[in-house]
């Protein structure tokens, strides 16, 4: 038994220090924010030798990196592209308008507070942060992967009638399907 538990750990470490090494990102660019990523893709930041690559669909993607606030409109968008992405999924929020609205905190129209409608697992501060800020925001979701203390995407799944209430909330005449899985 002590042997199953020994071998379960190094199998965990062996996948999580795989999963930290490769993160495939699919930037959901809604506001000013987006402009930072092509620089950090550079030579110059090179976010690759951090094992930090762009994705081209949701179902090939294991980061979502919300960039700028997030409208009523785009956030049943966000829901959507996220719950299309497979396990294990992480997401970054991007700029002080992923936290709390930015300085359209008071607009009628603006989410504030990502993590009420999906599970942040970082959010990297800044209006809007620099590349280096960007890099250290996935420095520190590689370190929460390798501890294997990321695992929002499994707690959405346990959550989901909490995020299914504040998301209805916001999106009024909702016609999204529901998550089966």
């Amino acid at each position: 038994m002590e042997n199953d538990k020994n071998s379960q750990k190094i199998v965990d470490y062996i996948q999580n220090f795989a999963r930290k090494q490769s993160l495939f990102v699919l930037a959901y660019g809604t506001g000013c924010g987006a402009i930072e990523i092509p620089a950090t893709m550079t030579s110059r930041y090179d976010a690759e030798r951090f094992g930090i690559r762009g994705a081209a669909t949701p179902r090939q993607a294991d980061v979502l990196l919300i960039t700028g606030y997030l409208s009523t409109k785009t956030l049943k968008r966000v829901i959507r592209v996220y719950e299309q992405m497979q396990e294990p999924k992480y997401v970054i929020g991007f700029g002080s308008c992923t936290i709390n609205g930015g300085m359209y905190f008071d607009s009628y129209n603006t989410i504030n507070g990502l993590d009420q409608y999906l599970p942040v697992d970082v959010y990297i501060n800044g209006c809007m942060p620099r590349p280096e800020a960007v890099i250290s925001g996935f420095v520190k979701l590689q370190e929460l992967i390798q501890d294997g203390k990321a695992n929002n995407g499994e707690k959405y799944r346990e959550n989901l009638e909490h995020y299914r209430t504040n998301q209805k909330k916001i999106i009024k005449n909702w016609k999204m399907p529901d998550y089966n899985w």
